[in-house]
């Protein structure tokens, strides 16, 4: 599949590697081919870009969440994740949204809503947990120190 994107220009993600939300996305549930776009020059970058096939101005950073809060465990319901069809832990990729403000220092994650991929079939969902987790959890500071090489 080929679309022209607002941040990464022409772009062809093979279909295999098409991620497909049968359900859509929380708020946009319309879209529902997504490739995930990692920075080729900096393969080490925490930072991806979760970008719609089927709008080509809609692209999204993303971010595993353990690379920001080591113990992120949120307790998902089966039922949830029913529409990426059966999945064990070894299958499961998970992802948070960011935020990037003006003031790049406010930058959140949102552990609150994580999107999980079935690697096995490329289907994914986003859930909302019921953990304690933060829709705005800050992340600057521990992104900043993870780029310094700091393991705190």
């Amino acid at each position: 599949m080929t679309t022209e994107t607002r941040l990464f220009g022409k772009i062809t993600i093979a279909d295999e590697k098409l991620i497909t939300f049968p359900e859509g996305i929380v708020g946009f549930p319309f879209m529902k081919q997504f490739a995930l776009i990692r920075d080729e020059e900096n393969e080490n970058a925490a930072i991806m870009w979760l970008q719609s096939m089927e709008e080509s101005q809609f692209a999204m950073p993303v971010i595993e969440p353990n690379l920001i809060e080591a113990n992120y465990n949120p307790v998902v319901d089966d039922e949830y994740l029913a529409p990426v069809g059966d999945i064990s832990p070894e299958q499961t990729y998970s992802l948070v949204t960011i935020t990037v403000p003006a003031d790049i220092e406010k930058m959140t994650a949102n552990l609150k809503a994580p999107i999980v991929i079935n690697m096995s079939n490329n289907k994914a969902v986003q859930i909302i947990v019921e953990d304690d987790y933060q829709v705005k959890h800050p992340i600057y500071e521990t992104l900043k120190k993870r780029k310094e090489g700091c393991e705190c």
